[in-house]
């Protein structure tokens, strides 16, 4: 009888072992602090404002390319933060089990990954026309605003801004928002390379697939 009775509180105690978080976190902590959700905030934070300022360039001259309005970077990032709150959101499910953990995961670090390479093409492409916006020499032609690199050269290429009343606005305000988009990138950059490397570090890593090793005296869970 005792022997049946130490069986059953073994299973049960068992049972609620598997139950259990393996690693509960401190529930004293600020929850706005974790992970996923700060690193989600930033990114929003700065997705709005590459899209902002990429929108105020596009509405200095309706003759910049989008390689030089990258609102779309700024659209993508947005949409990583989103799925950034979606993921805090499923790790404090009491019930979620590996499934939508892993997916959401894993979408999330391939991502932030992709917006990592995208932020560094716009710093380039940025870098590249801040340098050239630098050394705009520029003609006002009715209302368009003609610019070149070197006005004693007749075959030099000239770019034509059109809907432009003030040049002043290719050479000083479209390359201080160069510059801006330059350093929010690099921001940017910053913000969705931690996320990743904290992803893979301290979530993907450390993702608990629901193995248990069961030992004579002890119960450990299986990390993988």
């Amino acid at each position: 009888m005792g022997q049946g009775q130490k069986g059953s509180s073994d299973k049960r105690e068992g049972k609620k072992k598997r139950d259990e978080s393996p690693a509960p976190e401190d529930g004293k902590k600020c929850r706005v602090c974790r992970f996923p959700l700060l690193v989600a905030l930033l990114q929003l934070l700065l997705g709005v404002a590459v899209t902002a300022v990429a929108f105020l360039m596009l509405a200095i001259s309706a003759s910049l390319v989008p390689r030089e309005t990258p609102h779309w970077a700024g659209i993508f990032l947005c949409l990583v933060s989103i799925l950034g709150f979606i993921l805090y959101c499923v790790t404090y499910v009491p019930d979620e089990r590996t499934s939508v953990q892993f997916i959401v995961k894993l979408l999330y670090f391939v991502l932030c990954i992709i917006s990592l390479v995208i932020s560094v093409l716009v710093m380039a492409f940025a870098g590249h026309h801040y340098t050239q916006t630098s050394s705009f020499s520029c003609k006002q032609r009715a209302e368009d605003c003609v610019c070149t690199l070197d006005p004693n050269d007749p075959v030099a290429r000239t770019f034509t801004y059109k809907g432009v009343s003030d040049c002043e606005a290719i050479t000083g305000t479209l390359t201080l928002y160069f510059l801006i988009q330059i350093v929010l990138n690099v921001l940017q950059a910053l913000v969705c390379a931690v996320g990743a490397f904290i992803m893979w570090k301290h979530r993907y890593q450390v993702f608990f697939a629901g193995l248990q090793i069961g030992l004579p005296s002890t119960e450990q869970w299986q990390k993988v």
